[in-house]
Formats: C-alpha cells, structure tokens, sequence
C-alpha cells in the first residue's frame, strides 16, 4: 500500500463522508503549485475556492503571521488589541464603508448579513415585527448553515434538513423583472453573488447588478453583496460588483482575506446598517482575533497595489481566449470573468477532472458537468499555458 492509499484509508474510515475529494493527498505547497506525500507536484488550478488568491505560503503573509504568532493570537472580542483597530479601518477604507464586523467562515458572514438586514429593516425601515423577507436567487450558494440552505435550490445542500428558516424568497438568477414582483415593502435585503461561484461560475447578464441596485434604493432594500469568492481580486477587481460600478449596502467578505493562512470572513458596511448591533447582541470568540487581523491587513496592503487585480485580469482575459478555442464536441459554454472560469461539458467532469490529476492539474468539477478553474493570483503565465495544454490533452482522452 503506498502512502497515498494508506492516508486515504484513513480519512475513509474515521472522516464523515460529506467531500468527495480526488485522490490526491498533499503535503506541502508553494505559491501555485503544490506537492504531494509521493513527491509528484501539481498545478492547483482551484486556489481553495479562492481562499488561496495570493499563493500557497505567500512570503508577506507567513512573516506577517509570524509576527503575530511572536506576540498574542487570541484574546477574544472582551478586550482590544492593537491588530483590531488598524484591521476594521483599513477594510473599511478598502471597500469604502464606515464600519466592519469581522468573522471567521464565510457562512457567519452570511449569517450576520442576515441578521443585520433584519434587524435594520425593523428598527430604520419600520417593517411590522417578524415580517421581513430578503430575496435571494436560484443557484445561490452563500454556505451550508440551516438558515441559509433554506433559501438554497440545490437538492444536496438542502434535502432532509427541514424544517427550514422562513422570511426568503428566491427568484431566478438575473431576471429584472422576477425580482421587482417579488420585492414589497417588508423587503429589508436581496442578497446576490456577483458571479454565482458553486452554481458554476455563471455571470449575470449585462445590466442586471445596477438593476438590483436601483430596485433596492427604489424600495428601501439593503443589497448585500456575496463576495466571499468573487471579491478580492479573483475576477479583475477589487470586488466584482465594479464591473457595473455598482456599490452595494453590504459586502460580505471571506476566503482569501485570510490569505490562505486561516478563517477570515467580515461583514463591511456603513454606519446606518451595522450599527444597529448592540453589545452583546451579536458575536464571535474568534472573529477579529489578533493573528487573523494581522494576516488580513497585509492582504489589504496586498491589494491596495493593484498589481493583483491586474494579474488577474491580463491573464483572465488570455485564458479565456485559450478556453474558447477547446474543441466545440467537448465543450458547451465557458463562463467567468477574471481568473476564474466555468467550462460547461457536454460530458460529466468528475473524470476530466481525474485525468487532469493524472496530468498534474487539480481542478474540480461542480453540478455533474461543469468544470471550475480558479488559480492563484500568482500563477505564471508559462504555467497557466501548461495547464490549458493538459485540459486540452485531458478532454481529448
């Protein structure tokens, strides 16, 4: 038994079977490229659903969290620290907000939102007790707590966890009009992803994010932007909304704000919607604790260069260019902005996605038949040629 399949054995045995990972076991990583415990190296072409935008191990983002490993790493939101304060300003300046309430995964981003639009609709907006509703979209993915499977349209997430949270309504993905209909004067929020990253990197149509914007400020609605994949870089932009230079009430961030490193996820918004909280009314143990704030300000720093942004979208727009001349028997449709991309088959993509592996590219597939490409940030354009090349090898086969 090699050491692959004796680790694997492992994780089969003693770990709930709610991943389907391929069979691949990784033991080390180093900006876009990342080694196995066999000592084979792959091109990771999925950047951990985005968390890992800047590169595996990032040099300024180790020493900065080495640093603070030095110092203190945990006291809590009873005290303050002196990572806290620089962390919540420069977020704040980042997205042009007043105010941050930082968490841990993306799915408390989500919660908080929620909560926040709430209890902002009752309080400013004068919504009657317990009758608020947030509209959300068909596709949707914004995490996997009750409440938010709730409003989810996909049967994995959401079967047999019911009885499900009430007060959302979903409507399809980029339909105006749908949207309007479903709005009225209880509506305190319409949560949206930019681009829906697990429904397969669909992007809306042209106009539709400055439609949601001016639905929202026409009838008094928090829109709250889901940027927990799309935001920070990943599609060209600091945040993906500026593509149609929409600026939402909320954005919910996440993923690589904790620069691969460890969970960072922030709710950052103005003065009028978060501070509706009071103490002790909202919370978390480890949310805007010292090393995560630490890690999280040398990422801003990071992106307050532009240089991210950029690479990603030269090299977003080059492979793009190489996705839409794959073969049109193999491939449907791609999708995406930036460097990231939904390669629609007309075949299942669990098997390219295996023969990618064989061929040292890791991707994933979502939905049965939609292939995922999202690499760091950092990738070099030599390799992302190599990697296009393999999937190119890989859907012939």
């Amino acid at each position: 038994m090699t050491r692959t399949q004796a680790l694997r054995a492992l994780s089969e045995e003693h770990s709930a079977h709610n991943y389907h990972p391929l069979p691949i076991v990784i033991a080390e990583a180093e900006g876009a490229w990342v080694t196995d415990v066999e000592g084979r190296r792959y091109l990771d072409m999925l950047a951990a659903y985005s968390a890992v935008n800047f590169g595996h191990r990032n040099p300024r983002l180790i020493a900065a969290a080495q640093r603070q490993l030095e110092r203190v790493t945990l006291v809590s939101r009873a005290f303050d620290h002196d990572q806290f304060g620089p962390f919540v300003k420069e977020l704040a300046e980042l997205a042009g907000k007043d105010m941050v309430l930082p968490m841990n995964s993306g799915a408390e981003a989500v919660e908080t939102a929620l909560k926040a639009a709430r209890k902002w609709g009752y309080e400013v907006k004068g919504v009657p007790a317990d009758e608020a509703n947030i509209i959300t979209f068909e596709g949707n993915f914004h995490g996997r707590t009750t409440t938010i499977i709730s409003f989810s349209t996909d049967p994995d997430a959401r079967n047999s966890y019911g009885p499900y949270t009430p007060g959302f309504r979903t409507v399809p993905y980029g339909d105006v009009d749908a949207l309007k209909a479903a709005m009225d004067e209880a509506t305190v929020g319409v949560l949206i992803e930019p681009i829906q990253g697990e429904a397969g990197v669909n992007v809306p149509p042209s106009g539709f994010l400055t439609a949601v914007r001016e639905l929202c400020s026409a009838g008094g609605a928090l829109m709250i932007a889901d940027e927990i994949q799309s935001g920070l870089g990943r599609t060209g932009t600091t945040f993906a909304v500026e593509h149609e230079n929409v600026v939402p009430d909320m954005y919910l961030l996440g993923k690589a704000l904790g620069g691969g490193i460890l969970p960072v996820s922030a709710v950052v918004a103005d003065a009028d919607v978060l501070g509706v909280f009071r103490p002790g009314q909202h919370g978390s143990t480890f949310g805007g604790n010292p090393l995560a704030c630490a890690v999280a300000r040398e990422v801003i720093a990071m992106l307050r260069t532009g240089e991210y942004q950029e690479r990603s979208r030269v090299l977003g727009a080059h492979m793009h260019e190489r996705l839409g001349a794959l073969p049109g028997d193999a491939v449907r449709e791609v999708r995406g902005r930036g460097l990231w991309a939904g390669v629609e088959l007309n075949g299942k993509a669990r098997p390219v996605s295996e023969r990618l592996m064989e061929l040292g590219v890791l991707a994933k597939e979502t939905h049965e038949t939609t292939l995922r490409l999202a690499p760091p940030l950092v990738v070099e354009k030599d390799d992302l040629d190599w990697a296009l090349d393999q999937l190119e090898i890989a859907l012939r086969d």
